[in-house]
């Protein structure tokens, strides 16, 4: 853009929308063979091609037409109105062959019907032509073939036979080709049938010759280069330019030459003539321009264009004339695109711009040249892609921004860019799809239009992360220069100039591109000064910016040249930067930011932080050379710089004149007021679109003048006395004209901020509120908005231009488009209506202006928008109060913070689900309350217009202070509780009770408000899970039904969220509520389910043993076990068991909370304490007489108190109970007295030992205990031998089932084969046992003999029987002795065995020592059971005699026989021995 600077005239300003259109895809059939398409005789697309066809039909409408040269078969067709919105779809007609690069639309004048009112003329490279019928494109929708009745086809090559076609042209019912030897043919396509006479004209130069002249004159005749049809005064005129420069003018109604022309008179001889262009008829002068493009020498690269005017002299008979060549203007570099001429101007468009000459200004001048600046240049500076350092520019001056948080430059770096790329002028839909493929990231055409603006930043920011994750900042800067480098690449190649578009009738200028339209625009007076265009403003600088003198303007362009050069020197990122700030958080005060850039300027790049990360990035060695290039060049500017401000000195002669004359340069440059009396309706059309562009470039421009003003004189404050400006100056630059710079700056901000930030699309939740906001009349233009909501290219600045009633466009709205010098006024009067509003608005001042603004967003969910908007006024007023203590801002301020509190609470809504929202709701707390504390806010904010959508406040016109503010806090509680944002609800309801003690005359009683409002807090604390707090509020409640209401709620919560606990820890201070809490509860734990956690009675325990009521505590808990005792009965095995468990923890607290208690009280009556409970604030349904149900209770009474030792028993009995299930047994309890006959065997039968001899021990005395002792080991004797006949005598053992019980399965079999852990258990609790029945061994033993006569008694057993005696008394013992062991033996035919045990004693009781043998002498000292020794000696002789075992019986009669004689022998000693003692 700088190369362009000293001669800059306008820019381009994109059409929104354009970008974007989805194609309709109709594929146009062919009658002709596939033979016809192998030849090519017309012109093939070498580069892209594309026109316009303006003003057709009535209303007029636009044409554009497009061939890519990528896909040369294909003709794309716009088709717009200038009075309606750019359509959003395109017409794509596929052709079987490649196309000619010609294509011409017109009215269709051929037909009445309005069904096709268009004609589409193509033409194939193969010579077959096409006349199509159109319809709006619109209608193209559901159609993916051309109907045949609406298509029209004709091979030229069937025609022609003069050689290849060179130029094509059209018009109405006529088609025209010219041809390589200098013939022209014409068509009467559309209007003849191909069969009628008349149908093809061949022109000649002349007609009368005969063939064979005829022939030879064609050969004298150049190729035909270019054919223009024009309609003039009703005459459809053919222009054929030949190579040789003549110029021929042909009626093609009447096929008669008018015309004929050499233009290579004033040339060198070999020019060649090679493109025509012809601009409409002026009916003033009836001249016809003409513009031919020539190569005077072939030798020579170059090209000229010449300029010719038809002349018309229209009288009795129209003649035509040709004045010589009145301009021409060489083309140096750069292929020319198009051209398009006027009476007055001549537009060139080439690859490296677009040039405008005024035509009618003298041969071969400059003087009337101006250039227009394209996207392309723009799109580059705004991306940083300008010069090879403007990207490391902008991360030095974020580096010198936030020194101290390096961690910050990312995220700043990565706003501005995507604020760059969404900007209006910069995006473009296409480009950034092909930039983000390049980055492998794909979408389908329904992904990608379904985005949103933040959706597709998302996506951007996605893959800028991927590429410098973990990486410095700097890192990240070469990302992001990375992708935009991509997207410039794309932008050229997607979306390059490819035609001109020109509207005659209003002079209308704009550029089609390969997928989209842009329209040209003058340069504003401040842009022209902006881009350094001094010497065009003479006359501008004297009038509007009102200098004096010379010397005024001379001071003011050395000023610009100045701020030119202080800018340059820092970059093109400081706009950028300074722009990002007011968006920052937390917020950087304008003035530390310039502080920051005029850092830059002593050390850039040589501070020790940038020489870190020079080494760290690049390398020593290029570190070392780029600080020395650095420090050359800082030197290089303060010496130039100061230099200029000395000579700036000098020339004004004091600093005041140079203030003076900036003063009166900032003057200009703040937003105009001016009247706008337009009556015509705002409507979303092409126009409007302009219009926001145009605004948010002069914005722009308007933004970073002041900008470099503020930069320029900051500087100079700095230098100070080196530049020779005393005190009093500085003082007058700050107190005048820094404010002023504020200003400007803020105003300019806020309109680039709409114009370029796309409007927030609608929340889900909020979708149907949208609707009925932004439909505001029934208008599809309204309804419109819907859709574009939240898209990239609808930005603040429409909701703004159309919600107005009126248009900012001067006169009545135009049906064509504007012309360059026509789009400034309308911005002039959409800027001035943003900052002063209309003339019955009467605003004084930009922050009234800001709110009435902010309510027009907020009507329309634009939050953001609004908060950025009161939050930068919100600052400037901090600052004008600070500075002047004018209470007048207290009026403008309360609307703006009541304004800012409403919209920051939206936000905060909006953004709950997905992050905190803490901060937003703190910021909308004390937006609130300093709203209200400010003087006279109720009468501020009565003037706040019911149709902003905010909640109506409604007070009263007259009331105190106080109650103004009782009434405010309370509306801003209820404000905050729609939003569910009970934290900043509490607030306000706290402020409120604060106020009613202060307020008379409340239309309720003072302790109805505070319960109402203390019952407000309680529900906003509680919603928060703040239950200390919560009950604080109960307590604090000064209306006693309010505060049981509360209290029962507080309860039902603490339940539902899994809190109640709270309540039973002792924290809570219960000052005369213990009993409602306990009523509640009771009330609560009576009509719940026994599933839900905690259990209410658990909770009822755990409250009475912190109030130490043991007894209440216990009969709680008790109820709870009765309750678990009904549920188990109705539970399957394996929930039974969990449901006993339970059971038995509650019966084990009971019992504990009883041990409590003295002895003598240590009961309860769970039946009376279980009495139904009635809720105090609920009625039952049905009712009983008191008196009824006291009998129904004692009748049922009988027995009720429950003391420990039956407590004891019900848990011996549920642990019974518990275990069995369990083990997979179903076991009935009957009662608490004694338990069933079959509950011992059922707990033998599942091996549940500990707990039958607990059951056993329990609840059996004496006799019965050692009898239920005995068949308990007597069934465990069984299992240790499970696999051997069972005696019948036994059988009485057997486990059995009674009618009480079922048993739903048997012993696990594994556990049966377990042996050894059965005699394991047979020998643990006999030896624990047989203290209680001493006759335990014997039990066991027997019955092992009885179920397995040879089975071997365990050695441990045994032992049981032997003792420790060791024989010394014989076989004397207990009821477990040798004695016993030895009848079993001889009972159950264990010979051996017995008399082994025999033999063991009587010869222990022979071998005893010395001191003993006196204790053996006394009387009775030894026993031995002879009568079983009797039995085992006949026994033996029975088995001799029957002569079993013969041998073994004799052998064991001889042991034994031997053994009795000597003990015989023995007792005879001894008897003698006790006798003669005796006798002694």
């Amino acid at each position: 853009m700088e190369s362009m600077a000293s001669c800059l005239g306008g820019m381009e300003v994109p059409v929104i929308g354009s970008d974007s259109v989805k194609w309709f895809n109709v594929s146009v059939a062919s009658s002709s063979s596939s033979s016809d398409f192998d030849s090519v005789i017309a012109p093939p697309l070498t580069e892209d091609a594309a026109s316009s066809c303006c003003n057709i039909g009535d209303p007029p409408a636009y044409f554009i037409w497009r061939i890519n040269k990528s896909c040369s078969n294909v003709l794309e067709i716009v088709q717009f109105c200038s009075f309606a919105d750019f359509p959003r779809v395109g017409l794509r007609l596929q052709f079987a062959t490649a196309l000619s690069p010609y294509a011409y639309i017109c009215k269709n004048q051929l037909s009445t019907t309005s069904r096709n009112p268009y004609m589409l003329y193509a033409l194939t490279v193969t010579g077959v032509a096409y006349l199509i019928r159109l319809t709006d494109i619109t209608c193209y929708g559901t159609c993916s073939v051309m109907p045949p009745n609406e298509v029209l086809e004709l091979n030229l090559f069937n025609y022609c036979d003069y050689g290849a076609i060179t130029a094509i042209a059209a018009t109405n019912g006529c088609l025209v080709i010219g041809g390589q030897d200098g013939s022209v043919a014409c068509f009467r396509l559309g209007m003849l049938d191909s069969s009628a006479p008349g149908f093809l004209h061949e022109l000649r130069v002349d007609s009368s010759f005969g063939r064979l002249w005829s022939l030879m004159s064609r050969r004298t005749v150049a190729s035909v280069k270019d054919l223009v049809c024009l309609d003039v005064h009703g005459r459809k005129l053919l222009f054929v330019l030949h190579l040789d420069g003549v110029l021929r003018v042909w009626d093609l109604l009447s096929c008669s030459k008018l015309l004929s022309y050499t233009m290579n008179a004033s040339t060198s001889e070999g020019a060649r003539f090679t493109k025509l262009w012809a601009g409409e008829i002026t009916n003033d002068t009836n001249l016809v321009p003409l513009a031919v493009l020539l190569k005077p020498d072939l030798e020579v690269d170059g090209e000229m264009i010449s300029l010719y005017n038809l002349h018309l002299n229209i009288g009795g008979k129209t003649n035509f004339s040709i004045e010589p060549s009145t301009m021409n203007i060489s083309i140096e570099g750069g292929v020319i695109i198009d051209v398009k001429v006027s009476s007055n101007k001549i537009w060139i468009l080439k690859e490296d711009g677009l040039v405008v000459h005024n035509v009618l200004g003298l041969n071969e001048s400059r003087e009337f040249e101006q250039c227009f600046g394209l996207q392309e240049s723009f799109v580059a500076e705004q991306l940083f892609q300008s010069s090879e350092h403007a990207a490391d520019d902008l991360f030095w001056l974020a580096h010198s921004l936030y020194p101290s948080a390096k961690e910050q430059i990312a995220p700043r770096v990565t706003s501005i860019f995507l604020r760059m790329l969404f900007l209006p002028d910069v995006y473009h839909s296409s480009v950034i799809r092909a930039t983000l493929q390049d980055h492998n990231k794909h979408f389908t055409d329904s992904e990608f239009h379904s985005l949103t603006a933040d959706a597709l930043k998302k996506e951007i920011v996605s893959v800028i992360e991927h590429e410098g994750v973990s990486r410095s900042p700097l890192s990240l800067i070469y990302c992001w220069k990375n992708f935009c480098s991509h997207y410039i690449d794309n932008w050229c190649n997607k979306n390059g100039p490819c035609g001109l578009l020109l509207d005659s009738s209003t002079g209308a200028i704009g550029i089609i591109r390969k997928s989209s339209v842009s329209l040209l625009r003058c340069l504003e007076d401040i842009e022209l000064l902006a881009f350094g265009c001094f010497d065009e403003l003479g006359e501008v600088a004297n009038s509007k910016i009102n200098l004096s003198n010379n010397l005024e303007r001379e001071v003011l362009f050395e000023v610009l040249r100045c701020t030119n050069s202080l800018s340059q020197q820092l970059g093109k990122g400081v706009p950028a930067l300074f722009y990002q700030s007011f968006f920052s958080q937390p917020s950087i005060s304008p003035e530390e930011v310039v502080g920051s850039f005029l850092k830059v300027l002593e050390s850039r790049g040589t501070s020790s932080a940038a020489a870190a990360l020079h080494v760290s990035e690049l390398g020593v060695d290029a570190a070392w050379d780029k600080g020395i290039g650095d420090h050359k060049f800082l030197r290089k500017f303060s010496t130039e710089i100061f230099l200029s401000l000395h000579g700036l000195y000098r020339k004004a002669v004091t600093w005041d004149k140079v203030v003076d004359v900036i003063l009166k340069y900032l003057n200009f440059l703040v937003p105009q007021k001016i009247e706008n009396k337009s009556d015509c309706k705002a409507v979303l059309d092409i126009g409007t679109c302009i219009t926001v562009q145009v605004t948010s470039q002069v914005a722009k421009v308007m933004f970073e003048s002041a900008l470099d003003i503020l930069l320029l004189l900051s500087y100079m404050m700095k230098l100070g006395g080196q530049i020779n400006m005393t005190p009093e100056d500085v003082s007058r630059v700050q107190l005048e004209l820094f404010p002023l710079i504020q200003e400007i700056i803020t105003e300019w901000h806020i309109i680039h901020f709409f114009g370029t930030t796309p409007c927030e699309s609608p929340t889900m939740e909020d979708f149907s509120s949208q609707l009925s906001l932004l439909q505001i009349d029934t208008s599809a233009n309204r309804r419109s908005w819907n859709e574009k909501l939240g898209k990239c290219d609808f930005t603040l600045a429409f909701i703004l231009l159309l919600d107005q009633q009126n248009t900012f466009e001067e006169g009545v709205v135009s049906r064509h488009l504007p012309n360059p010098n026509s789009l400034i006024a309308p911005v002039h009067n959409f800027t001035s209506w943003i900052v002063w509003g209309r003339n019955e608005d009467e605003s004084s001042s930009f922050s009234i202006r800001s709110t009435m603004l902010a309510l027009i967003l907020l009507k329309h969910g634009q939050f953001d928008a609004v908060e950025h908007l009161l939050t930068m006024v919100n600052q400037n007023i901090l600052k004008e109060k600070i500075s002047s203590s004018i209470q007048g801002v207290n009026n403008e301020w309360c609307i703006l913070l009541h304004l800012l509190g409403c919209c920051i609470l939206a936000q905060a809504h909006r953004i709950a689900p997905h992050t905190s929202t803490e901060k937003k709701v703190n910021e909308a707390i004390s937006c609130f309350f300093r709203a209200a504390s400010l003087h006279e806010a109720s009468k501020s904010l009565q003037n706040l217009s019911p149709e902003s959508g905010l909640p109506h406040i409604g007070f009263p016109d007259h009331t105190s202070p106080g109650a103004w503010k009782l009434h405010y806090y309370q509306w801003a509680m209820q404000i905050f509780e729609q939003y569910n944002m009970s934290a900043g609800a509490c607030s306000f309801a706290l402020a409120a009770l604060e106020q009613v003690d202060e307020v008379l005359g409340l239309s309720e009683s003072p302790i109805t408000t505070k319960g109402r409002l203390w019952a407000n807090v309680f529900k906003f604390t509680l919603d928060l899970n703040y239950y200390h707090d919560a009950y604080c509020a109960i307590i604090s409640n000064p209306d006693e039904e309010s505060k049981y209401t509360c209290l029962r709620r507080f309860i039902i919560v603490l339940y539902e969220r899994g809190a109640i606990k709270i309540l039973c820890d002792g924290q809570l201070p219960f000052i005369g509520l213990a009993e409602k809490v306990e009523q509640e509860l009771a009330w609560k734990a009576e009509r719940s389910d026994v599933s839900i956690k905690p259990n209410p009675y658990k909770l009822l325990y755990s409250f009475e043993m912190h109030q130490n009521n043991w007894r209440k505590a216990a009969s709680y808990m008790y109820l709870h076990s009765a309750q678990l005792k009904h549920e188990a009965a109705l539970k399957d095995c394996q929930l039974r068991s969990l449901v006993l468990q339970e059971r038995l923890n509650c019966l084990s607290a009971t019992i504990n909370a009883l041990h409590l208690v003295r002895p003598s009280s240590a009961w309860i009556s769970p039946l009376l304490e279980g009495k139904p409970i009635q809720n105090p604030s609920k009625k039952a349904r049905i009712t009983m007489p008191d008196q009824e149900a006291d009998d129904h209770l004692l009748s049922q009474r009988l027995d009720t108190c429950m003391d420990i030792e039956k407590l004891e028993n019900e848990f011996v009995l549920t642990s019974a109970k518990y275990f069995l299930s369990l083990a997979n047994v179903n076991w009935t309890c009957n009662g608490i007295e004694k338990p069933s006959p079959n509950l011992v065997e059922l707990l033998v039968h599942s091996n549940l030992y500990d707990m039958v001899f607990t059951v056993i021990l329990k609840f059996f005395k004496g006799s019965a205990l050692k009898r239920e002792l005995e068949r308990v080991f007597i069934a465990m004797s069984l299992k240790c031998c499970p696999n051997r006949e069972i005696s019948k005598k036994h059988n009485a053992l057997l486990l059995t089932s009674s009618k009480d019980e079922v048993i739903h399965d048997s012993i696990d079999t594994a556990h049966q084969s377990k042996g050894n852990d059965q005699w394991e258990a047979l020998e643990q609790y006999i030896e624990k046992y047989k203290c209680f029945h001493p006759r335990l061994p014997v039990i066991v033993a027997e019955t092992l003999l009885c179920a397995d006569r040879l089975i071997e008694l365990p050695i441990w057993l045994v032992q049981m029987f032997k003792g420790t005696l060791n024989g010394r008394w014989g076989m004397a013992g207990s009821e477990s002795s040798p004695a016993s062991l030895f009848q079993l033996y001889v009972d159950y035919g264990r010979y051996p065995e017995a008399t082994n045990l025999l033999l063991h004693y009587i010869e222990s009781l022979a071998s005893l020592r010395p001191g003993d043998v006196f204790r053996r002498k006394k009387t009775c000292a030894v026993w031995f059971p002879y009568t079983t020794i009797e039995r085992l000696w006949c026994k033996l002789g029975d088995l001799i005699n029957s002569g079993h075992m013969v041998d073994q019986c004799e052998k064991l009669r001889s042991l034994l026989h031997v053994a009795l004689v000597k003990h015989f022998k023995q007792l005879n000693v001894d008897s003698d021995d006790v006798m003669s003692s005796a006798t002694s």
